[in-house]
C-alpha cells in the first residue's frame, strides 16, 4: 500500500518497523521514506500515520505509541486490520488523534502481490470524519471504491472475506489433488481450477448467487451427488463433512429440497 500511495504522489516520510532491518527492507520495497524503529519519536512529525500490523499485534502497538509524545492533535492515524474497528486506537484519540480504519477488501500473499493487485479494489472504512476523508481521498487515488463498515460488525466483515478466499483456495488445492487421481498435472490442474472460479466469479458479480449457481444440486439430480458422495468414501473421505456442509446451503440457494436416499444421508 505504501508504495502504491507513494506512486500516486502521497509523501512517505518514515517507515516504522520493531526491526530496523525489516524497517529498510520496507523502505527499499515502497522507494521511499525513512527507516525507524518503533519506538523512535520522530515519526510524529508525520500528519498521518499508517497502521499495518497484525490484528492481534494492533492493540499493543497503539498502547505502544501512545506513550510517544503526548498530544497527537491535528493527527490521523488509521489502520488497514479488516477485524478491527477504529475504537482499537482509543489510546492515541486520547492523546488527540482523529484514528480511522482503511482495509483492502483483496488478497495479496506477499507485498509483491498487493502492490498488483490492490489498485481498483474494494475498501472498507469507518472512524471519526478526519480520518475517513483522508482514507477515502487515497482510495481515490489508487482508483478505488470506498464502502462504509458498521464498526459493531467488522467481525461479519472479516468474516465474509474469510468465507469467500481462503476457503475457496483450499477447496482448489482439495480439487488439484482429486484431478490428480484422474491424471491430471498440477501445471495443468491449477490454471485450469483458476480459470473456473474466476468465470464462475464472474457470473456471481452479473447475476447473483442463485442465476450463476449450476451443477447437479440445480438440476436436481440426486444421484450424481450419491456418487460424489461414493467417491469420497473411497478417496477423501475427510472431505464428506466439507461436501456435505456446503450441500445444504447450496440446496437453499437453489431453492431446491431433496428427497429419498439423500434426504437420509444428509439428516445423519
Amino acid at each position: 500500500m505504501g508504495k502504491l500511495l507513494r506512486r500516486a504522489g502521497v509523501p512517505v516520510l518514515f517507515v516504522v518497523a520493531r526491526r530496523m532491518a525489516a524497517a529498510k527492507k520496507a523502505v527499499q520495497f515502497i522507494g521511499a521514506g525513512r527507516p525507524l524503529a518503533l519506538g523512535d519519536p520522530r515519526f510524529i512529525e508525520a500528519p498521518v500515520v499508517l497502521l499495518t500490523t497484525t490484528d492481534t499485534a494492533l492493540q499493543l502497538v497503539a498502547q505502544s505509541l501512545s506513550r510517544i509524545g503526548n498530544d497527537w492533535s491535528g493527527k490521523v492515524v488509521l489502520h488497514t486490520c479488516g477485524s478491527l474497528p477504529a475504537s482499537v486506537l482509543s489510546p492515541l484519540k486520547r492523546k488527540g488523534a482523529a484514528i480511522g480504519s482503511i482495509h483492502p477488501f483483496q488478497t495479496f500473499p506477499n507485498p509483491a502481490a498487493g502492490a498488483r493487485s490492490l489498485m481498483g479494489s474494494f475498501w472498507g472504512i469507518e472512524g471519526e470524519p478526519a480520518a475517513r476523508q483522508v482514507a477515502e481521498q487515497w482510495v481515490r487515488l489508487l482508483r478505488g471504491v470506498a464502502f462504509p463498515v458498521r464498526a459493531a460488525r467488522k467481525d461479519l466483515y472479516h468474516l465474509s472475506a474469510f468465507l469467500t478466499c481462503p476457503t475457496a483456495v483450499t477447496l482448489m488445492e482439495r480439487a488439484a489433488g482429486l484431478l490428480k487421481e484422474v491424471g491430471i498435472p498440477a501445471r495443468i490442474a491449477r490454471p485450469m481450477l483458476a480459470q473456473f472460479v474466476a468465470q464462475a466469479a464472474r457470473n456471481f458479480a452479473e447475476l447473483g448467487g442463485r442465476r450463476a449457481l449450476t451443477g447437479p444440486v440445480v438440476r436436481r439430480d440426486w444421484t450424481t451427488i450419491q456418487k460424489h458422495l461414493a467417491a469420497l468414501r473411497r478417496f477423501s473421505p475427510d472431505l464428506i463433512p466439507v461436501y456435505l456442509a456446503l450441500l445444504r446451503p447450496m440446496l437453499r440457494l437453489a431453492g431446491q429440497a431433496p428427497d429419498g436416499e439423500l434426504r437420509k444421508v444428509l439428516s445423519a
